[in-house]
């Protein structure tokens, strides 16, 4: 994964065209790839088709029930599966997850939660995969698998919650992580002081660099995505 990276494909089995196009938009303007599908017909195709990061999937589709749809994709790939149904009842979350669906958000949703959800959804998929990745931005190299960072090559000692909170940024990069997102990830609440997660923040500006370090105010950061330093 670098900083030329291709934007994580995003499959949407929904069968509300208004609400389908919505949701691609949005999708879009966060910096993925959508992929619209109308059908549970159409989302096998495209599934089999694009090899999709993610899958945020409708329950109720026209041909088919999106239950057994959870059940195909299980049964043919590890592939991270968020819910997007009206349907509320306990028992149809509880037999959607024990089918293998990672998350369920119920309609009507907000889009910041729907984006937080998504993003770690992709977190999960890149974890479940055994692999963590190696992000390369301007001229820092971030290697998960191994936990070293460099900068120009050179090797740099960050904090653990420095190093933290670089790798949520990088799996997103080029894209906004919001301030409540960090504070989950690496605080384990949002409710944790936002004081904390600025003072780290500028401590990881001074040793990553002012220009890879962005702040969004009252947003959130992002870890810019620049190309290769010739």
């Amino acid at each position: 994964m670098t900083a030329e990276a291709d934007p994580a494909t995003v499959l949407v089995i929904e069968d509300d065209p208004s609400l389908n196009a919505v949701l691609a938009a949005t999708l879009q303007a966060a910096g993925y790839r959508p992929v619209k599908a109308g059908t549970a017909a159409e989302g096998l195709r495209w599934f089999a088709h694009y090899a999709p990061d993610i899958v945020l999937l409708d329950l109720g589709l026209p041909d088919r029930d999106g239950l057994s749809v959870i059940r195909e994709i299980r049964s043919k790939s590890a592939i991270p599966i968020v819910i997007l149904s009206a349907r509320g009842s306990e028992a149809v979350k509880v037999e959607a997850l024990d089918l293998g669906a990672d998350d369920y958000v119920q309609k009507p949703f907000g889009v910041d939660e729907l984006l937080a959800r998504l993003r770690a959804g992709l977190r999960h998929g890149v974890q479940a995969r055994g692999s963590l990745p190696v992000v390369e931005t301007g001229d820092l190299k971030l290697d998960m698998e191994h936990r070293t960072v460099a900068k120009a090559g050179v090797p740099l000692k960050l904090s653990p919650k420095e190093y933290d909170l670089l790798c949520e940024l990088a799996l997103s990069l080029g894209r906004v992580v919001p301030h409540r997102d960090l504070l989950r990830a690496v605080w384990g609440s949002e409710r944790a002081e936002i004081q904390y997660l600025r003072v780290y923040m500028g401590q990881l500006r001074q040793k990553l660099g002012a220009e890879l370090i962005l702040s969004e105010p009252g947003v959130g950061y992002r870890l810019a995505s620049i190309g290769p330093q010739l």
